[in-house]
């Protein structure tokens, strides 16, 4: 049975940039040499197969196929280093350990899950399989924004969660709720990453800020950046442009998840 982390990527609420965020991280954890897995457990407005470049005709099985007794969740995994795909950031992962569970793009799938919900025990046994038939080292899960039934359970079987935040008043009240829940619910590493900052405002006042206001680590700051929503989600950032100020700040967070005791 592998010993692998469960890193869920949460934020209180949607645009917060979490997709972008934990694909980038998987990539450059799996960079290291780990054997990494990536699940979109947002059912309902799933993303993060784009930035892998997967597309509904190359998808194959999905979550939602595991989740309705359709397949397992070894079939569900897609294999990242055999088919990076295209893009120069994409192809640096041939030959990774990097496993990708995406969920379904139909919109039939999408309403099906609306209607009857996510069966949670279902989906836990499934991030457990996936651990251990995957070997993994670390699964990352891009949990659906906000506070739900699933996503308190999510964060609940959590090794390490990483709350992605924007310097912003609603955020930080949102923020605010989500570490409490986390702390009530023992997650053993809970950590804090900001995103969007202004260029303008100095990122250590701000690191400062936000680990004075919630009493934990913040991992990086992560600077607004137009190069970033210019890439519009077309391959992986940190990978197509690493001594970039946004790449630079995001590999910062990679030794907190490998220290993850």
């Amino acid at each position: 049975m592998s010993d692998g982390k469960i890193v869920s990527i949460h934020s209180f609420r949607g645009g917060t940039g979490k997709s972008n965020t934990t694909a980038n991280l998987a990539a450059q954890v799996a960079l290291t040499g780990k054997r990494v897995g990536v699940v979109d457990t947002d059912i309902q407005s799933p993303g993060i197969h784009v930035l892998f470049g997967l597309d509904e005709q190359k998808m194959g099985r999905t979550l939602n196929d595991f989740l309705h007794g359709a397949a397992s969740i070894r079939e569900v995994g897609f294999s990242i280093g055999e088919n990076p795909g295209e893009g120069q950031g994409r192809a640096q992962l041939k030959g990774s350990q990097l496993f990708l569970f995406p969920s379904s793009i139909k919109g039939g799938e999408i309403s099906k899950i609306l209607k009857e919900g996510i069966d949670f025990n279902v989906l836990n046994e499934g991030l457990q399989t996936a651990i251990s038939e995957f070997d993994l080292d670390y699964l990352f899960i891009d949990t659906h924004p906000g506070l739900n039934e699933e996503t308190l359970l999510s964060i609940a079987t959590s090794d390490v969660l990483i709350v992605i935040l924007r310097p912003d008043t609603q955020d930080l009240q949102g923020t605010a709720v989500t570490v409490d829940i986390a702390r009530s619910l023992d997650v053993p590493n809970l950590l804090l990453l900001v995103n969007k900052a202004l260029p303008k405002h100095d990122p250590q006042a701000i690191k400062a800020e936000i680990e004075s206001k919630f009493d934990a680590p913040v991992t990086s700051v992560l600077p607004l950046s137009f190069d970033m929503a210019e890439n519009a989600s077309r391959d992986l950032f940190s990978l197509c442009y690493p001594d970039h100020e946004w790449s630079k700040a995001l590999k910062n967070v990679v030794p907190f998840i490998l220290n993850a005791k």
